[in-house]
């Protein structure tokens, strides 16, 4: 995986920055102007299909501001880093296949190329199928669970909807349901200097959020989420 960030870009072309720029799919989120420039996410059908599909942002002049970068800096780099420490934290993420950003005609110019979580669906999804009470407290506990590995090095994920919070059920040798969590769409998220914050944070926004999730379900994983903090040495409740 390659990763382009300074202005050498605007005198030495990077082939493969062009062909993942130029390359073309479906749009599953159509270019929006936000953030002083606009984004968007195709999907990439590869030609062979034993091949995973793959999810392709492109980014023009979106970029984000912090101290140290003031003039600032595209959005999709602050994911990069996000990626890496949820990888660092075992948490699970899509697999990254490319990420770079260049600045040309006066403007940055960014992407990020991942593959599509196989066998997952989001949380959204999964609660419109109709799943017995045992089995959804599981998912919960599990969600509150990753929630809080998260939280607890002081990352917060900063948009915390159950459309980005996905799931993937499988039976184990012992016929007991394995669950597994994964984090998406992770441009917004960054360190805080306590998990207390990253915390309240993520878990207000799931409860304002959570669309048609009970809110009785969404103060489950809090309730969750506190007690995995309590059974962590060290940990700080939120």
């Amino acid at each position: 995986m390659g990763v382009l960030t300074g202005r050498a870009a605007t005198r030495t072309p990077d082939t493969q920055f062009d062909r993942w720029w130029n390359s073309t799919g479906t749009w599953v989120e159509p270019a929006n102007r936000r953030r002083g420039g606009e984004s968007g996410v195709q999907l990439l059908r590869p030609r062979d299909p034993s091949h995973l599909p793959l999810y392709c942002k492109r980014q023009i002049g979106h970029t984000y501001r912090s101290l140290l970068h003031p003039l600032g800096r595209p959005t999709v780099l602050r994911e990069l880093e996000a990626y890496r420490a949820l990888a660092r934290l075992g948490i699970k993420t899509p697999n990254l296949v490319y990420c770079a950003a260049r600045h040309q005609h006066a403007q940055w110019q960014a992407l990020l190329v991942t593959e599509a979580l196989q066998g997952f669906v989001s949380l959204e999804q999964w609660y419109a199928q109709d799943s017995a009470p045992a089995l959804k407290q599981q998912v919960l506990r599990q969600v509150a669970s990753t929630l809080a590995r998260l939280h607890l090095a002081r990352w917060q994920h900063g948009c915390c909807y159950p459309k980005h919070l996905f799931v993937k059920l499988r039976p184990s040798e012992s016929g007991e349901t394995q669950i597994e969590i994964a984090l998406l769409d992770l441009e917004k998220s960054r360190r805080r200097w306590q998990s207390k914050q990253a915390s309240r944070h993520d878990l207000g926004q799931l409860l304002r959020h959570r669309g048609s999730i009970p809110q009785a379900d969404v103060l489950f994983v809090q309730q969750a989420h506190r007690q995995a903090l309590r059974d962590t040495p060290g940990a700080l409740e939120p």
